[in-house]
């Protein structure tokens, strides 16, 4: 028709991208969990110290090794943290408010993030905590430690005015008044050896060996205050070493021992809080994806603009 123009739809134009007034994050929901988390962590880790103090006993022969101790405190810390941060994310995944007009996989990453975010507030209150109690305990040990050291020093400076000073130049200072090799020893009532024959077997111990001056004047003193031969007193001199290097060797064994059993803990309690923050991730996913299809089955209203 002359004069008319064939119809043209409308351009539309796209309206721009409105920011949520609300924050992606639940605080509420994760401080919930984290609370969860915190308890239940306390319960168990108080549960576990029971178990462990009758795993362990102060008898020789009794009780399981440092070894066995340190695998039997790594798979406690281990269950702790599954347990806990399980129901701490799943706890935040639940009580979280749904998110409208968000999609699938956005909604799946920020109940990732809050059972992240569950597991680091938790493990934070417990980390304090603990810290409360162990400066606690620390410093109610040190003043007993500090009381009972106090009250041993005055007693054994009024039993044993003339014991070794802890000098480390101890042992140089008697090697340097130490008789000639041909010369006797000094007399039996010229003062106690023992703590000069303690200085030269801690300087063996520490050197890995007794040398044979030595060897040859702590057999004089034997010999002049038991009455032995020079023989049986070097016989009783090398007995006396060899006991002296054992009890050293088992002490060095333990502190070994001890060393490779705090390693394995901190190792193991790396991995424990690394699994814990995997499970509450993962709880948190699943409780709030258990929460969406529940309250969608329901028709349920209760929703915040993502």
């Amino acid at each position: 028709m002359v004069g008319t123009y064939p119809d043209y739809p409308e351009p539309r134009i796209a309206a721009p991208a409105v920011e949520a007034a609300s924050s992606g994050v639940s605080w509420g929901a994760v401080f919930a969990g984290a609370a969860v988390a915190a308890a239940i962590t306390l319960a168990l880790m108080v549960l576990g110290t029971g178990f462990g103090l009758s795993l362990v006993s102060p008898w020789p022969g009794s009780g399981i090794g440092a070894g066995a101790f340190a695998v039997t405190t790594a798979i406690g810390l281990i269950v702790i943290q599954w347990i806990a941060s399980g129901f701490g994310g799943y706890i935040t995944g639940r009580l979280r408010t749904r998110w409208a007009n968000v999609h699938t996989d956005e909604v799946a990453f920020r109940d990732t993030a809050h059972g992240f975010l569950t597991w680091c507030v938790a493990t934070l209150f417990v980390a304090v905590v603990l810290g409360f109690v162990g400066y606690g305990a620390a410093s109610t040990g040190v003043q007993a430690t500090a009381t009972v050291a106090s009250g041993a020093a005055q007693g054994a400076t009024a039993a044993a005015p003339a014991a070794a000073p802890a000098d480390p130049t101890g042992y140089a200072i008697d090697l340097l008044f130490r008789p000639a090799p041909d010369a006797a020893p000094p007399a039996a009532n010229g003062g106690d050896p023992r703590p000069e024959v303690a200085r030269i077997l801690a300087n063996a111990v520490a050197n890995g060996g007794l040398p044979p001056a030595d060897r040859t004047y702590l057999a004089q003193l034997a010999a002049q205050r038991t009455g032995l031969s020079q023989a049986d007193a070097e016989k009783r001199v090398d007995e006396v070493v060899a006991q002296v290097d054992a009890a050293a060797a088992k002490a060095r064994e333990a502190a070994d021992a001890a060393r490779k059993a705090g390693l394995s803990t901190a190792f193991a309690a790396f991995l424990s809080l690394l699994i814990g923050a995997f499970i509450a991730a993962v709880s948190a996913s699943l409780g709030g994806h258990l929460r969406d299809d529940r309250l969608r089955s329901l028709g349920s209203t209760e929703m915040l603009p993502g």
